[in-house]
C-alpha cells in the first residue's frame, strides 16, 4: 500500500463474559493492591515471573525489562463510560500490577452505544462495579478493583499512573496539580461525538529509555582513520542507517583495540557508509575488522503541569491536512466544560440555539486566554459542529483514543517509547453526511430514543441506524483485529436488524492469543476462534446477527463463497495475517465490486486502507519490494549474524524431519512418484532419491538408541567435520588473489567443536534431534538426559579426515555457474536399491514445525542447532525468546495498536454505509504509537487507462453473455468476431487463469479444432478441470490490437454462462 510505510509482508491480521470472576471482590473501598487473585495464579510485582506463553507477542514489542517495570505499576482509571472501559481493557491485557476502576455514576441508555461491558439489565447500576467483574476476566494476573467514592489526594497516592476520563475541568485542574506535585503520572482522555482529546503529564523529569522501540542497528567496519574526529567507514554491502546524535560502541576491532567495549560514543553521520567519532590520534593503528553497534541512550524529558500546559499548549498533529484544528479544539473543549457547568448538561444534539450559545461561550473562553492558547480567529462552523455532536458517544472514536491513551499509560509505567507531548486532538468530521446543498441533520432526527444506540443517534440520526442494521458484511479473520472489529460492529449496531455478519477463521484459540484477542478466555483455548468470538459479541449486543465459519478463503472454498454469496454482501473487512490471503480477497472484492476495509499492525505500527469500487485503487495496486533473502553460500558456509544461523537451523529442521519423510511417504504410496521425480531438472532426481534411500535404508532407525546414535553422528558431521573440511579448503591464514585475508569482512573464520556430554547445549541438541528423528519414524522418544548419556557411551563416531578435491562455493554466482552433472549410473543404482513400496512396513510421519508448543522439541532443536553453529563462527548466541521470534517469523503485536487501528477502520465503515462518494471524504491512515506519529491521506484514485476514446480502470470489464436466450453457447469464432464488430478490437491472445485458449501463433490444426467449439468446452479441455455448478461466469484475459494494429491495454472479460 503506497500510502503507508508499513510493509504488506508484515501486516497482520488480526470475546464476553461469564460473570463470577476469580479476582478481588468489588468494593467501594479499595482492597490492598498487592494481594494474589483468588484463583492462585501468580501476582504481578517484583517477584513475579513473566508468563511468556501469554505475553509472548507483546514481549517482542516491549522487551522483558519494560514488562517487569509495568508489572510494578498500579493504575487508576476514572470514568467507566465507553472510553474508560476501552482504556481499562487495554491496560489490563498489557499486564500492569493492578487496575482500579472508578465511577460514581450509574449506567444510562447513552452509555450502551460504546460501553461493551454494560448490558441493558445493568441500567441504573454503578458503572464501575458492573464493569469490574467483566474486566477482571481479561487477565488473571491483574487484580481489578472498583471504587465509587469521590477521588481524594490521599487515595491517589497509592498509584503510579492516574487516568481521567469523563471528568470536568475543575477536577482535571485540581487532580492534575496534585499529581504533578506528587510525581504521579497523569493521562486525561476525552471523546465528544466525532472529536477526541488526549493529554499527558509524566512529571518534571522523566527518563525515556528507548524512544522508538526499533532494534539497535549494527554494521561491519572496513576502515577507521586516526584523527581528532576519526572517520569510520562501513562495508558497502548495506547502508549503516545511523543518524547524527546516535551513540555507538565497538567490538572485534583489530589493531585499534581501544575502541572495543568502549563507553558509548556520539557520532556525526557523514554519508550512507561513513560517520565520525571521537579523537583516535592516541590509539593504535587500525588493522581490520570490527562491528559497530548502536546503543540506546536514556533521554530526559520534562512535562508542564495541566494548568500551565493549558495556557501554553504543545500539540501533536494527527492530520497534517488539519493544521489549525488542534488550537481551535483546545478552545472548543474548554467551551464544552463551560456550557456543562452553566446548564448542567451538554449542548443538545444538532440544536441550533445551543450551537449559537456554545459559539458565544467559545469566544469568551478564547478572549480570556493569556498564553499561546489564544487563537486569532475561531472557526465558527467547526465550533458549531462540536456543539452539535458533543452529546454523542461513538465506539470507533473511543477505540481510537482509548488505544492511544492506554499506550501512553504503558509509556508512563515503563519509560519505553516517546510519550505524547502533551496535547493531542482528533476529529472525524468526514463521517458526517456529505451535504448536498448544505442539508444538515435535524434535532428531531438525533434526539434520544431511550435505546442502546442513543449515543450514536445523537451524531448521525436514526436513518444511519436503520441502514447499519440491514448490512450484510463478511469479516475474514477472528484474531486480534477480528475481535476488535466484532466488538465495534456490535456496539454500532451493524447487522442488528435484518442484516448479517459472516465471520470466518479456520484457527483454534491458543494461549498466546489471550493477550490481545480480548473476546477469548483461558477456558476457550483449543476452541474455534470464529464461533467463540461470535458467541462473545452476542453477549455484548444480543441483537447482532452473526454466523461463524471455519473456512480458509481461497480457490478451494469458492463453492461456499460463490457468486450468490458475494453478490449478497454489502462489503468485506479483512482481519488477516498474511499477504496472499489479502491479495486474494482484494481480487474477489474487485471482481464483485464490493468495498473492502483493509488493516494491519506490526508492534506499535498500524495502517488502514479503504478500497471503494470505481473510486480508489485496490490493495493489490501497489506492492512492497520483496524481502531481502540471505544468500545460499552465506547460510551454508559464511554466516556472520544470528539470523543466518537461525535460518540455517530452520532449513536443517525441514531437511531432516519433514522433507525426507514426505518424499518417502510419496514414494511408498504414489505409483507416479518415480516418474515425476525423474522428470525434475539437473541433479534433483539423484538428490531426491538419495534422500529417500537414506530415509528408508541407511538412516532408518529401529530403536530409541538408534535415534540417539544418529543425532550424535549428525552433530559430529555439522559442528566438527564440515567445519574442518571448510578450513582445509580455506585455511585461517589464506589470502585472496588480491592479497587480502580470505577470512575478513563478512566472512568469519570458524572453528570446529568437540563433543562433550557435560556440555548442556551439546546434550540439548542430541535429545531434541533424537526425539524429532524418532517422531518421524513413529518411534517412542525420551527426555531422560541420564539415559541419553548412557546410550552415548556406546555410540561409535567414525574418525574424519578432510578430503582434497571437495568443491566449496564461495558465492551464489559461483554456485549458479557450476553445472551440476547428473550421475546416471548412481541414478540407476538407486532405482534398483530402493526397497519396493509393496513390501514396506514403515510408519513414517513428516514433522510440521510448530513454534508455540514447548513440549514438542521443535524450538529446543532450533535453539541448540543455531547456537552451536553460532559458537562455530563466534557469533553471540540468541536465547529461546529471540530465536522463536526470528525462526518462527513471529509478528510482534500489542492490544493498544489493534484497538486504535480498528477504531479508524470503523470510522471508514460508517462513511461507506452512508454512501460517501467523494475521494477526499475517505482516509487511509498510518500510525506509529511509539513515536507517536500519525499520517492520514486520501486514498489514491484508481489509475485510468484508455483504448480509443474509452477510459477504464481496474473496476471496469467487458460483460459478455455466453449463453444467449436461444440456448446455443458462443463458440471461439463467434467470441473473436464479437470483439471485432462490437469493440473494434482484434484479439491476439486469450487466456483463462493459467490456460491459454487462443493465440495468433497457434498451430493451424489446433486452431481449426478449437474455433467452432463452445468457450466452456475449450476451457475444460485445456485446463483438464470440470466447471463446478457454482460457477456462474468465467474471467478471460485479453491481448488486443486496435484498427491501426497497435497493441492496446483493455479490461478483462466477464463471460456469463449461467
Amino acid at each position: 500500500m503506497s500510502s503507508s510505510p508499513l510493509s504488506k509482508k508484515r501486516r497482520l491480521s488480526g470475546t464476553e463474559t461469564k460473570t463470577g470472576s476469580h479476582c478481588s471482590s468489588s468494593n467501594s473501598v479499595r482492597t490492598d493492591l498487592s494481594h494474589t487473585p483468588a484463583n492462585g495464579m501468580a501476582k504481578n510485582g517484583n517477584d513475579a515471573e513473566i508468563d511468556e506463553g501469554l505475553y509472548s507477542r507483546q514481549l517482542y514489542v516491549l522487551g522483558h525489562a519494560a514488562m517487569k517495570r509495568m508489572q510494578n505499576s498500579n493504575v487508576l482509571i476514572s470514568g467507566m463510560r465507553g472510553l474508560g472501559v476501552e482504556i481499562a481493557k487495554n491496560v489490563i491485557l498489557a499486564g500492569v500490577r493492578s487496575v482500579t476502576v472508578h465511577d460514581q455514576g450509574v449506567a444510562e441508555w447513552r452509555d450502551l452505544a460504546s460501553q461493551f461491558y454494560l448490558r441493558e439489565a445493568d441500567l441504573g447500576k454503578n458503572r464501575a462495579e458492573v464493569s469490574r467483574l467483566r474486566l477482571a476476566e481479561l487477565n488473571n494476573y491483574v487484580p481489578v478493583t472498583a471504587f465509587t467514592e469521590t477521588l481524594t489526594g490521599d487515595f491517589m497516592t497509592d498509584f503510579q499512573v492516574v487516568v481521567l476520563t469523563d471528568s470536568n475541568i475543575e477536577e482535571q485542574q485540581q487532580l492534575g496539580e496534585f499529581c504533578h506535585a506528587k510525581g504521579i503520572k497523569l493521562v486525561i482522555a476525552d471523546t465528544r461525538g466525532l472529536f477526541g482529546q488526549l493529554f499527558c503529564d509524566f512529571g518534571e523529569e522523566m527518563s525515556v529509555l528507548d524512544t522508538n522501540g526499533e532494534q539497535p542497528l549494527s554494521s561491519m567496519i572496513s576502515m577507521i582513520t586516526k584523527d581528532n574526529q576519526a572517520v569510520v567507514t562501513c562495508l558497502d554491502e548495506t547502508r549503516h542507517g545511523f543518524e547524527s546524535g546516535d551513540y555507538v560502541t565497538f567490538t572485534e576491532v583489530q589493531g585499534m583495540t581501544e575502541l572495543n567495549g568502549c563507553s558509548p560514543v556520539e557520532i556525526k553521520v557523514l554519508g550512507p557508509y561513513t560517520f565520525s567519532i571521537c579523537d583516535t590520534t592516541g590509539f593504535m593503528d587500525y588493522i581490520r575488522g570490527g562491528i559497530v553497534s548502536q546503543v540506546k541512550m536514556p533521554k530526559k524529558i520534562a512535562f508542564k503541569s495541566f494548568s500551565s500546559s493549558m495556557a501554553e499548549p504543545e500539540f501533536v498533529l494527527t492530520d497534517f491536512a488539519k493544521f489549525d484544528r488542534p488550537g481551535q479544539l483546545h478552545v472548543g473543549f474548554q467551551a464544552i466544560h463551560a456550557f456543562q457547568k452553566k446548564h448542567n448538561h451538554l449542548p443538545a444534539p444538532w440544536n441550533k440555539a445551543d450551537g449559537e450559545e456554545f459559539l458565544t461561550l467559545a469566544k469568551e473562553v478564547n478572549a480570556a486566554q493569556t498564553g499561546s492558547a489564544k487563537v486569532e480567529q475561531l472557526d465558527e462552523a467547526l465550533i458549531k459542529k462540536l456543539s452539535f455532536v458533543a452529546a454523542g458517544d461513538l465506539a470507533p472514536l473511543n477505540a481510537f483514543i482509548g488505544g492511544l491513551a492506554a499506550q501512553e499509560v504503558m509509556k508512563a509505567c515503563t519509560g519505553k517509547f516517546m510519550p505524547l507531548m502533551q496535547w493531542l486532538y482528533f476529529d472525524a468530521l468526514e463521517c458526517l453526511p456529505e451535504q448536498e446543498g448544505g442539508a444538515e441533520l435535524t434535532e428531531e432526527e438525533c434526539a434520544p430514543r431511550n435505546c442502546r444506540y442513543d449515543g450514536q443517534i445523537a451524531v448521525f440520526g436514526t436513518k444511519l441506524q436503520e441502514m447499519l442494521g440491514k448490512q450484510r458484511y463478511f469479516l475474514v479473520g477472528a484474531g486480534a483485529i477480528g475481535c476488535e472489529l466484532l466488538k465495534n460492529f456490535a456496539m454500532i449496531g451493524l447487522a442488528c436488524g435484518k442484516g448479517e455478519v459472516i465471520v470466518t477463521d479456520m484457527d483454534t484459540i491458543e494461549k498466546s492469543n489471550l493477550n490481545r484477542q480480548f473476546l477469548f478466555r483461558p477456558s476457550d483455548v483449543t476452541k474455534m476462534k470464529s464461533d467463540t468470538a461470535a458467541a462473545a459479541v452476542k453477549q455484548m449486543n444480543p441483537s447482532i446477527r452473526i454466523t461463524g465459519h471455519q473456512n480458509r478463503v481461497g480457490p478451494d472454498t469458492e463453492r461456499v463463497y460463490d457468486d450468490d454469496f458475494f453478490e449478497s454482501l454489502d462489503g468485506v473487512t479483512n482481519a488477516l495475517d498474511n499477504v496472499d490471503a489479502r491479495m486474494y480477497m482484494d481480487r474477489r472484492c474487485v471482481y464483485y465490486r464490493k468495498p473492502l476495509l483493509e488493516s494491519g499492525t506490526l508492534g506499535t505500527k498500524g495502517n488502514v486502507q479503504v478500497v471503494i469500487p470505481f473510486l480508489t485503487e485496490s490493495y493489490s495496486s501497489s506492492q512492497d519490494p520483496p524481502e531481502k533473502s540471505i544468500p545460499i553460500c552465506t547460510l551454508k558456509n559464511f554466516p556472520n549474524a544470528i539470523e543466518h544461523t537461525l535460518q540455517w537451523a530452520r532449513d536443517e529442521f525441514e531437511g531432516l524431519f519433514k522433507q525426507p519423510a514426505e518424499n518417502s511417504i510419496q514414494y511408498l504410496s504414489d505409483p507416479k512418484f518415480m516418474e515425476r521425480t525423474l522428470k525434475l531438472p539437473g541433479a534433483q532426481p539423484v538428490e531426491v532419491l538419495e534422500a529417500v534411500y537414506k530415509s528408508l535404508v541407511t538412516d532408518c532407525p529401529h530403536s530409541w538408541a538408534d535415534c540417539v546414535a544418529w543425532a550424535r553422528n549428525h552433530w559430529q558431521c555439522q559442528y566438527s567435520n564440515n567445519i574442518r573440511q571448510l578450513l582445509h579448503n580455506f585455511p585461517p591464514e589464506q589470502l585472496t588473489s588480491s592479497g587480502a585475508p580470505f577470512w575478513s569482512g563478512p566472512k568469519r573464520c570458524p572453528h570446529g567443536l568437540d563433543f562433550s556430554t557435560s556440555n548442556e547445549l551439546h546434550l540439548d541438541y542430541v535429545v531434541a534431534a533424537a526425539n524429532l528423528f524418532a517422531q518421524s519414524y513413529g518411534l517412542k522418544g525420551s527426555a531422560d538426559r541420564a539415559g541419553v548419556i548412557k546410550i552415548l557411551q556406546d555410540v561409535k563416531v567414525t574418525p574424519f579426515t578432510p578430503r582434497s578435491g571437495v568443491k566449496i562455493h564461495v558465492s551464489d554466482q559461483e554456485l549458479q555457474n557450476s553445472n551440476s552433472s547428473v550421475d546416471d549410473s548412481r541414478l540407476d543404482d538407486l532405482k534398483v536399491q530402493l526397497p519396493s513400496p509393496e513390501a514396506s512396513t514403515f510408519k513414517l510421519c513428516a514433522v510440521d514445525f510448530e513454534k508455540d508448543d514447548d513440549a514438542n522439541f521443535h524450538m529446543d532443536f532450533i535453539v541448540a542447532s543455531s547456537n552451536l553453529r553460532a559458537e562455530n563462527y563466534d557469533i553471540p548466541p540468541a536465547d529461546r525468546h529471540k530465536s522463536k521470534l526470528i525462526a518462527g517469523k513471529i509478528i510482534p503485536a500489542i492490544a493498544t495498536t489493534t484497538a486504535a487501528v480498528v477504531g479508524l477502520v470503523c470510522l471508514e465503515l460508517i462513511k461507506i454505509i452512508q454512501g460517501h462518494k467523494k475521494l477526499e471524504s475517505f482516509k487511509n491512515g498510518f500510525m506509529n504509537l511509539a513515536l507517536p506519529f500519525f499520517a492520514f491521506s486520501e486514498p489514491i484514485a484508481a489509475p485510468s487507462h484508455k483504448y480509443y476514446e474509452i477510459d477504464w480502470t481496474l473496476w471496469d470489464r467487458f460483460e459478455v453473455t455466453g449463453l444467449p436466450p436461444n440456448g446455443e453457447e458462443m463458440t471461439l469464432r463467434q467470441f473473436l468476431d464479437y470483439f471485432k464488430t462490437e469493440h473494434k478490437l482484434e484479439i491476439t491472445m486469450l487466456s483463462q487463469g493459467v490456460s491459454m485458449l487462443y493465440s495468433f501463433f497457434m498451430p493451424a490444426a489446433k486452431l481449426k479444432e478449437r474455433l467452432d467449439l463452445p468457450m466452456t468446452e475449450i476451457v475444460t479441455k485445456v485446463s483438464k478441470k470440470k466447471l463446478g455448478k457454482h460457477v456462474k461466469a468465467l474471467v478471460f484475459e485479453l491481448c488486443c490490437n486496435d484498427l491501426t494494429d497497435e497493441d492496446v491495454e483493455v479490461p478483462y472479460v466477464r463471460y456469463t454462462i449461467r
